[in-house]
């Protein structure tokens, strides 16, 4: 960061030596004190989006110094005690310093805060529409904007909160609640945890919840939330959720260390899930029935995130440079999970799929594993190839014994791969040496170990079979296509061979596309739904069944590839699907107004189906319900003031897809001169924000 920063601002010698020996000095303040607790009695407002409260933390001085120093970003603090006596601080805006000569000791500081978070703490709707959620995200972004803690993550803390809030809702944070409260229509929720964990695990979630409580073997409850109005999807939703628990716990060997494991869905959250400790926070797409369960399962999410309860929060990577720790770790946890689900040609073929992520991207990708700046295709997928490699080599037994004892030698501490490594060396002579250079240090993608590992598989021999003949004309391989695709290979087998002849001559592939809809495959038939956008006539009738499919990813691309190319045949189709919705971004829905807006004759209420479709894109819905509303609405021309202002709109989202799908379509719309025009004209009804993203773009 420092680096960064010097070249990108060209900051003076004198400016970089201070900021060296500032930011020195935070990384070691963890060898000069050790903060063991904290109790935070908070209040959150959700009219005025702040939160304030009331600190007590304890700590222990393990050397004498002159300051320390807690993370609180643009807070205002009063009423600080050392000791419950008056003491010296400064408030930087980025940090509470407390100026005093610490002796060796434990002491207690207490202080009152107010924050109003600009990221980190996100509030979603309003109490007037009865559609208030708001939630946290630590990661990356740093609790310290909504809670007085620490960036550093190898500062762990024992956090208990209690929060004040309405108690028509249902608050959740970490650890077991104890107790709850009621008082002048407020409810205090007591939160405490047992064991220490790194700030940026810290969490807490506010809405109007229900939830169902299952017991796994090892008596651990397992609390699964919902919004009421899902209650019909919590099995699917949650499906196989104890099942990944127990097994997750019998795979690794080391008992679930928290006291308690809960889910909560959240609208508009920033990422897929966040494995805040024993408090895991996904997003509500993820919240799906039995239909899109097909197309968009909780399970890899489910126990990838589950599986950081040990690997990242039990056991903290020191840094970002052993970040694959953390991430490489959960990702192979969960393919081993989902493996006891779905079975070895699964896990093989999701290890095949990686590989070919992995190898395209080794061409440009000039960051190895053990960097800090390291993509997420390395730290996640690579990472977890590294295990695989490595489990292999050793041998299964070896391998959870080197897991089971660096997971308890190391519990609530902060890690290194070097620690890691210790273990394994303990029940192996294998070369770690080399193989962290081949699979850690290097950017590059060993394929042929790879390949030679893969082929212990069936499915993915065949798999890596089928891909050696990719540049072979299709006449010489289509007889074993054919006998491959009547064959019971795994149906990646033959999702393969379908994206193979995706250029060739329909005639010639014909019979192979027959052979895939035959299947009765959900993931090989939407593979030729996708594949084929032109359809001849004398296979039309095949197509139409893929609208029939249990997969509501399935049925937007067969409908809208249907009206595109058979407009004789709009009607029927507007009408066979007149009342689907599809998941719950409404994707089914928003494509069915689009199409019968855009069919001549088809309907006479035009402006009401305009303004449902125009509703989906305001700020009353989610962003991914927002973006399919406005790409349709776009894509279709259906284009007015309330629809540019909702784009615009879109320009301030906190989510960085849609902020910048926003930002990118408006680009695109500003190259035509009308539609500039039109922009300009809004600009004076834009609140300040949106104003000012808009005369951004307007000033390119």
């Amino acid at each position: 960061m420092i680096v960064t920063l010097i070249f990108k601002f060209k900051i003076t010698l004198m400016k970089y030596i201070f900021l060296f020996f500032t930011t020195l000095a935070f990384a070691q303040q963890t060898k000069v004190v050790d903060f063991k607790s904290v109790l935070g009695k908070i209040t959150v407002n959700p009219i005025d989006r702040n939160v304030s409260g009331d600190i007590h933390y304890h700590f222990e001085m393990l050397q004498s110094t002159d300051t320390i120093k807690i993370d609180a970003q643009n807070m205002v603090f009063s009423n600080v005690k050392l000791n419950y006596g008056t003491v010296k601080h400064l408030n930087t805006q980025k940090q509470l310093q407390i100026i005093f000569p610490f002796k060796k000791g434990k002491n207690t500081l207490t202080f009152n805060y107010l924050a109003k978070p600009k990221q980190t703490m996100y509030f979603i709707g309003s109490t007037e529409k009865d559609n208030l959620q708001i939630w946290t995200q630590g990661q990356g972004k740093y609790t310290s904007h909504w809670f007085p803690s620490f960036d550093d993550v190898n500062e762990k803390v024992v956090f208990n909160l209690d929060i004040s809030f309405d108690k028509e809702y249902e608050v959740i944070s970490n650890g077991k609640l104890v107790s709850k409260s009621d008082l002048d229509g407020f409810s205090v929720w007591n939160y405490r945890m047992q064991k220490p964990m790194s700030s940026y695990l810290l969490m807490l979630a506010i809405g109007k919840f229900e939830k169902q409580i299952q017991i796994a073997k090892s008596g651990i409850p397992l609390e699964m939330y919902y919004e009421p109005k899902d209650k019909a999807r919590f099995e699917p939703t949650y499906r196989y959720s104890k099942m990944l628990f127990d097994f997750l716990e019998k795979e690794i060997g080391i008992q679930y260390p928290w006291e308690i494991y809960k889910q909560i869905p959240v609208r508009d959250f920033l990422y897929a899930g966040m494995e805040n400790t024993s408090a895991t926070v996904f997003s509500s797409p993820y919240v799906v029935d039995s239909t899109a369960f097909e197309d968009r399962s909780y399970i890899n999410v489910n126990a990838h995130e589950l599986a950081h309860q040990w690997f990242g929060n039990l056991v903290t990577a020191e840094n970002g440079k052993h970040h694959w720790l953390q991430e490489g770790f959960a990702t192979y946890y969960a393919l081993l999970a989902e493996r006891e689900i779905y079975g070895e040609d699964y896990f093989y073929s999701k290890l095949y799929e990686s590989a070919q992520q992995l190898k395209f991207a080794s061409r440009t990708d000039t960051i190895p594993v053990l960097n800090a700046k390291a993509s997420s295709l390395t730290f996640y997928q690579k990472g977890a190839w590294a295990l695989f490699v490595l489990q292999e080599a050793i041998g299964e037994n070896n391998f959870k014994k080197a897991v089971q004892s660096y997971l308890k030698k190391h519990a609530f501490q902060n890690v290194t791969t070097d620690d890691f490594f210790a273990e394994i060396r303990k029940v192996s002579t294998f070369d770690l040496n080399n193989f962290s250079k081949g699979w850690l240090e290097t950017t590059k993608f060993n394929t042929e170990e790879a390949n030679r590992l893969l082929k212990k598989n069936s499915a993915t021999r065949l798999l890596l079979e089928i891909d050696t003949m990719r540049k072979k004309p299709l006449l010489e391989k289509n007889d074993f296509l054919v006998k491959v695709m009547k064959s019971n290979a795994y149906f990646t087998v033959k999702e393969a061979i379908v994206n193979q002849i995706k250029n060739e001559i329909f005639e010639d592939k014909k019979q192979l596309l027959i052979l895939a809809l035959e299947t009765n495959n959900t993931q090989v038939r939407q593979t030729v739904a996708q594949n084929l956008t032109k359809i001849p006539e004398d296979f039309r009738e095949q197509y139409e069944t893929l609208l029939n499919d249990n997969s509501y990813q399935t049925q937007e691309i067969a409908l809208i590839n249907l009206w595109n190319n058979f407009p004789e045949q709009r009607f029927r189709y507007l009408q066979q699907s007149k009342n689907w919705i599809g998941f719950n971004d409404h994707n089914l829905r928003t494509l069915w107004i689009s199409l019968a807006l855009n069919t001549d004759g088809y309907i006479s209420n035009k402006e009401e189906l305009i303004a449902e479709l125009i509703k989906y894109s305001s700020s009353e819905y989610e962003g991914s319900t927002r973006q399919n509303a406005l790409e349709n609405l776009i894509t279709f021309r259906i284009m007015n003031e309330m629809v540019l202002k909702n784009l615009v709109n879109a320009t301030t989202h906190h989510t960085w897809q849609f902020s910048k799908f926003g930002r990118d379509t408006i680009r695109k719309l500003l190259q035509n001169k009308d539609l500039r025009n039109s922009f300009e004209k809004i600009l004076i009804d834009l609140n300040e924000n949106e104003r000012f993203q808009l005369q951004r773009l307007l000033n390119e």
